[in-house]
């Protein structure tokens, strides 16, 4: 199979095309035919080395993917060769940065009709990391108040649809060129981080959902009211220490699974997440795609064309 990987550690340089043995699929796992494949910043986080170094090399990168199941291991009965499917891979596990990929079927979800490939390839990590973080972390309410950082991003933006649609005031954080965008996935009001201060215009929040890390996370804290909580998916894989005895750190535990899966297909389809401004590139393009992201000044999604 053809695919975009890395045989060392280092710049979007070290990723070469060329051809890879074919995956076989173990007991209850189905072996997926690639249609198209998300960029995440997870992805060139690893590639750099920012992660685990124990990693098999070559290693192929890609957490989310849109496509049809070519294969079935045995016991595996959820699908049938032919079905278009979507899913997201287990950490440590990636690979979608392939033609083909090996699977537990459990965390796979059927394509919706309604969507194409790259527009589920979009959706996958994205819209579980914002449903488990805005949902079943912050356990947000209506008439609650959320600042959501990073607004025009892939996790953001849905995010920012999702709080809006639980009835809350959405405040976020963007660019002034993506305060449209923003406001059109759902913001009511939009901060211009380049030249505005977000501790000096919000207060009293009841959440806030980080995006981006840094200094950003803990000047947060300041913006929540007394029992307010933060979740941040950017401060590595452990919440922060709240500087706050009043305010509650949280970090989402994204776990795979074809519920969540099945949920954030239906929220597109319905119309309550709008999809993200989407930006496509072919397989054998990933480094640019890779160089884009790490910019980290995207509107909405990086997709790889893989058929």
């Amino acid at each position: 199979m053809k695919a975009s990987f890395f045989g060392s550690f280092g710049g979007p340089e070290v990723l070469e095309y060329g051809d890879l043995p074919d995956p076989r699929p173990a007991a209850g796992e189905v072996v997926v035919d690639i249609h198209a494949a998300s960029v995440n910043a997870a992805d060139w986080k690893m590639r750099a080395g920012q992660y685990s170094r124990s990693i098999e090399l070559p290693h192929v990168p890609g957490r989310d993917f849109s496509g049809v199941v070519a294969a079935l291991g045995e016991g595996a009965n959820d699908f049938k060769i032919g079905d278009a499917v979507f899913g997201v891979c287990e950490v440590p596990r990636e690979g979608a940065y392939a033609e083909r990929i090996a699977i537990r079927q459990e965390i796979l979800a059927r394509k919706p009709a309604s969507l194409t490939h790259v527009q589920c390839a979009s959706i996958g990590l994205a819209g579980l990391t914002a449903l488990v973080s805005i949902e079943d972390t912050l356990k947000l309410k209506a008439g609650e108040t959320i600042l959501i950082h990073g607004g025009a991003g892939g996790v953001a933006g849905f995010a920012l649809a999702l709080a809006r649609f639980f009835g809350a005031r959405v405040v976020t954080t963007a660019s002034s060129a993506n305060h449209d965008y923003v406001r059109r996935l759902g913001a009511h009001e939009a901060i211009d981080y380049r030249t505005q201060d977000f501790t000096q215009l919000v207060s009293g929040c009841d959440a806030v959902f980080d995006t981006v890390g840094g200094d950003v996370t803990l000047r947060s804290f300041a913006v929540l009211r007394p029992g307010g909580r933060l979740a941040t998916i950017a401060s590595g894989a452990s919440a922060p220490a709240s500087p706050r005895p009043d305010a509650k750190s949280l970090r989402p535990k994204v776990n795979r699974d074809r519920p969540h899966l099945d949920r954030v297909a239906a929220l597109v389809v319905q119309g309550v997440v709008p999809l993200p401004a989407i930006v496509e590139y072919p397989l054998a393009e990933a480094a640019a795609a890779h160089r884009v992201s790490e910019a980290r000044h995207l509107r909405g999604k990086l997709v790889l064309r893989v058929r």
